[in-house]
């Protein structure tokens, strides 16, 4: 499967995964919980309605996770910054934005604050936070991460210091 984490090997140096498979197994934990309940406390079990319902919410958690690890993941290497389905090569990224301040209005937000997200969903994912990047081309896009004070050091280092393709830095 293309959505498989990678191997965190000495060339990942960021990854966020997008959704954790755990997940999945909420809908029949709960199912299970309300049977015990059904069992101790009423004359009628519902045995049919909670086993369907348990792989009702699995298979609908299941499609969530894969949309997630595929739109929503984050890998950073030594060469390349992936945002869900979009490769930036790290060569094409001149510079990392500093955090900004949490401007209230929209008068105060940074140049890089209403720029493109990168990766092809229509904006920055839900509880993700922005990152500003100026492309050589000029352009400004808007990397994010969950954690994007780790990501933006990993960006910085590797945008700075200069990573080659084999892994070492430019000197």
């Amino acid at each position: 499967m293309a959505d498989r984490a990678p191997e965190i090997g000495p060339d990942v140096l960021y990854y966020e995964p997008g959704s954790r498979w755990w997940t999945i197994a909420f809908g029949p934990i709960f199912c299970l919980i309300a049977l015990v309940i059904e069992l101790f406390t009423g004359p009628v079990v519902h045995w049919f309605g909670l086993a369907m319902f348990a792989v009702v919410l699995t298979g609908l958690v299941y499609v969530q996770v894969i949309a997630a690890r595929r739109h929503a993941s984050v890998l950073l290497t030594a060469t390349t910054l992936r945002q869900g389905t979009e490769e930036v090569p790290i060569t094409e990224i001149a510079e990392v934005f500093p955090e900004s301040d949490d401007a209230a209005y929209e008068d105060e937000m940074e140049p890089w604050e209403t720029a493109r997200a990168l990766g092809e969903l229509s904006g920055v994912p839900r509880r993700r936070h922005g990152i500003g990047l100026r492309l050589t081309t000029g352009g400004l896009v808007r990397a994010w991460a969950k954690d994007d004070r780790a990501l933006r050091e990993a960006l910085s280092q590797v945008v700075t210091v200069g990573v080659e393709p084999d892994g070492s830095a430019d000197d």
